[in-house]
């Protein structure tokens, strides 16, 4: 069924009874063109995307819970391209165009919602590592504006000026940056997926992976062997451990990334805001409520929960930005698992078995890649030749020595 005005209101006639599935639940065949592991938004974008763009319909994503249930459901929703380097910048503003037509192109509400991106800075150094960073983005066509104190009280009156440790003196602000609604992203890439043909298996775990010399020949299951031409590996948080599978061990460490929403309250941030002395981001949802995150735990784990200390850490981080967060409770928290590269950038190329393809490593810039890392991984599946936006994102760069050490996406990625 494609969503319209006419199918809302004769559904609403008929009591909202005769809504379909948004996919099927379909058992796994014995054989696919490509299987991809991993049924999270990049994986589910690479289908929607290898099925429609290159027109591969033979093709499975196995998850092993549920679709929403690993970190597509469990982020802050922000989305933006405001980033330095050119092996980023352009992989990036590839992304924000797809998240812009999203919605039209796959007939669902994702409420891809452009209320802008400002990050603060507190010092002159800052202040000319923001306007090189913002001068970056527009030699790539990509839009930013520096806004002076001034202007940045206009715009966003609660904010702490005048902190004796961290005063603001302005941001760099991205108008085309924003928010998305996460899970209905998963949602609109499966049944885009599933209406192109694309069997999308959930409850479905791989336990191993057959190989015959530097051939992959399948997979194991929960619910049986499966054989495919090419195995695609889309498992955000878990890509050493399946990595571990086939010998293969990366430059990643997985870590907690915890996320916050308080109660909800009247509107009053219209926009996202970070801040630049520490590491915490916040912007407020359409229920009213502030999400909100910070840094990552310091340990390794795949455990999708964090400590106090971390709590107690974001929650300063707000506090010095915004004094008024001290009487705002905050109803409830949750923690995806990050896979940290050690140059804080990205991981998309075929791996040392012809028929194994990796992507992974996104650190702080999983979510605002979605739709690229789909689009880009499937013409890497499809054609065997990176896209020219992901052309930076080589295994071997921590090899060769050129890493792409961007601080753009968090702080200090490139000391985890």
């Amino acid at each position: 069924m494609r969503y319209s005005a006419l199918s809302l209101l004769g559904n609403a006639f008929s009591e909202n009874k005769n809504w379909k599935p948004a996919w099927r639940n379909p058992d796994p065949k014995p054989h696919y063109d490509v299987i991809i592991i991993g049924g999270g938004g990049h994986g589910l974008a690479t289908a929607y995307y290898l099925s429609k763009v290159f027109g591969m319909r033979n093709v499975a994503v196995l998850e092993k819970g549920y679709l929403g249930s690993g970190n597509i459901g469990r982020n802050t929703t922000i989305i933006r391209s405001n980033y330095l380097l050119e092996g980023n910048n352009p992989f990036y503003e590839f992304s924000m165009k797809l998240w812009e037509g999203l919605e039209q192109d796959f007939n669902f509400n994702a409420m891809v919602s452009q209320r802008g991106v400002v990050n603060l800075f507190h010092s002159d150094a800052q202040r000319d590592a923001y306007t090189r960073r913002g001068n970056a983005m527009r030699l790539h066509g990509v839009d930013a504006e520096l806004l002076g104190r001034d202007q940045l009280r206009e715009k966003l009156p609660f904010l702490d000026y005048e902190n004796a440790r961290f005063p603001i003196m302005g941001g760099l602000m991205q108008a085309r940056g924003g928010t998305v609604r996460h899970d209905a992203v998963a949602w609109g890439f499966a049944r885009g997926a599933d209406q192109n043909g694309v069997d999308i298996i959930q409850n479905c775990e791989v336990t191993g992976i057959d190989r015959e010399g530097d051939q992959i020949t399948g997979v194991q299951t929960t619910r049986g062997a499966i054989t495919c031409n090419k195995l695609a590996m889309a498992v955000a948080g878990s890509s050493s451990h399946v990595a571990k599978m086939v010998d293969m061990r990366l430059p990643i460490e997985s870590h907690a990334l915890q996320a916050f929403v308080s109660e909800g309250l009247k509107p009053f941030i219209d926009t996202v805001v970070t801040f630049g002395a520490g590491h915490f981001y916040v912007s407020q949802s359409d229920k009213g409520g502030l999400v909100f995150g910070g840094d990552i735990e310091g340990y390794n784990s795949y455990a999708q929960r964090g400590n106090l200390a971390c709590v107690e850490y974001v929650a300063e981080a707000g506090m010095a930005m915004i004094p008024a967060l001290s009487r705002v409770r905050i109803l409830r928290s949750w923690g995806g698992i990050m896979d940290m590269s050690m140059d804080g950038s990205p991981i998309m190329d075929r791996t040392h078995l012809s028929n194994l393809y990796f992507n992974g490593g996104w650190c702080y810039g999983g979510f605002k890649a979605t739709p690229a890392s789909g689009y880009c991984f499937a013409h890497l599946l499809a054609t065997d030749t990176p896209h020219e936006t992901a052309t930076a994102f080589r295994m071997d760069r921590f090899a060769r020595g050129y890493l792409l050490d961007e601080k753009g996406v968090g702080a200090q990625a490139n000391l985890h």
